[in-house]
């Protein structure tokens, strides 16, 4: 049965290593390469949205690569604000945490 209140973020949406119709959503800029679930799950609290254990499935495997286990994150849909909105809010975050590990790491 669908859920209405929440949407599923996957991995495959942020992956830099992936083309369109392989699943990414975003534009490449936006990207990650091999972004985890871990990864994905601080991206989605920083950019505001609450997340439970119960919420994560790292298993999970994304219909489009039914051959490699891929996960995705469950979110709680804000008042009216569409998936792509979200889709990039957690594209942004996940792309300003890799930014400042390799600034780090230099």
């Amino acid at each position: 049965m669908k859920d209405y209140d929440h949407v599923i973020i996957w991995l495959d949406y942020f992956n830099k290593n992936l083309k369109r119709r392989q699943g990414r959503k975003v534009k490449r800029e936006q990207a990650v390469f091999d972004p985890t679930v871990q990864e994905l799950v601080e991206a989605a609290k920083t950019a505001g949205y609450e997340v439970t254990q119960d919420a994560v499935n790292e298993q999970a495997r994304f219909p489009r690569r039914s051959f490699v286990k891929s996960g995705y994150v469950m979110l709680a849909k804000k008042g009216g604000v569409k998936k792509s909105k979200v889709v990039t809010a957690v594209a942004e975050k996940l792309l300003q945490k890799r930014n400042k590990q390799k600034s780090g790491k230099k």
